[in-house]
């Protein structure tokens, strides 16, 4: 079987036994979280990412320079929000630092909420999503996402960010053998895009559709459901329980 097969495989069933448990199948679950989510804000909360911060930056230029589309304000509400979130992220995983289950469930139950409560706004208020809606699940979302990024970068399984992608697709290129790199990790960096593919594909879908509340149904199923595994997870002594770093 070739490498990044086998790769791939040990990402999707990883051993339990192993440094980083069963985190890394749980980390491209939230991968495809991002897509949906960020297809969701994207489409119809004006051109603002949720969860991709990079764009944002970009698109605070954008709107700065008045280009069509685009809106300065939605843009730093989403910026200010993954930043409130990520800093509310920091603080629950730090409380549990000891233990990277029960890292893993705190930021989920914090996550969740926002979500859910994002899910509720949009069933509300109704399409389209204006004026006071629309910032407020700019807001939510980006709570929630900023939270999710601050538990994945507390956790660290390498390759799985659950959002950038950049250095990921790089990784792919500039360490295969075609390079003359070492031909490693290709495996779960390829499941990385394409879990975030996956995710946005079918948030597009679903909202071009005329279902735009289902990829925030989905997201709130699924991190239900990740929710209960963590809190199983969280009451492990594996060694992959144990922190990487104490800070």
């Amino acid at each position: 079987m070739p490498v990044v097969l086998r790769e791939a495989w040990a990402t999707l069933v990883p051993d339990m036994t192993g440094r980083h448990g069963p985190l890394p199948p749980l980390m491209l679950a939230l991968t495809v979280l991002t897509g949906l989510v960020d297809a969701f804000s994207y489409l119809l909360l004006g051109k603002v990412f949720v969860a991709n911060m990079t764009g944002n930056v970009v698109f605070c230029g954008f709107g700065a320079a008045g280009a069509p589309g685009f809106s300065l304000v939605a843009s730093t509400v989403a910026l200010g929000a993954f930043a409130a979130g990520a800093l509310a992220g920091g603080i629950v995983v730090r409380r549990a630092r000891t233990h990277r289950g029960r890292q893993l469930q705190h930021a989920l139950l914090v996550e969740t909420a926002f979500v859910a409560a994002a899910m509720v706004v949009t069933l509300t208020s109704g399409e389209p999503y204006t004026g006071a809606a629309r910032f407020t699940l700019i807001a939510l979302l980006g709570l929630g996402l900023g939270v999710q990024n601050a538990a994945s970068r507390a956790l660290a399984v390498p390759d799985l960010t659950t959002t950038v992608l950049t250095l990921t697709i790089t990784g792919v290129v500039a360490d295969s053998r075609l390079a003359k790199g070492p031909g490693r990790r290709a495996g779960p960096r390829i499941l990385s895009v394409v879990a975030m593919l996956a995710g946005g594909l079918a948030g597009a879908v679903a909202v071009l559709n005329g279902h735009p509340t289902l990829p925030l149904l989905i997201t709130v199923l699924f991190l239900v459901f990740a929710t209960t595994a963590a809190i199983r997870f969280a009451r492990s002594d594996a060694p992959w329980t144990r922190p990487l770093v104490t800070a």
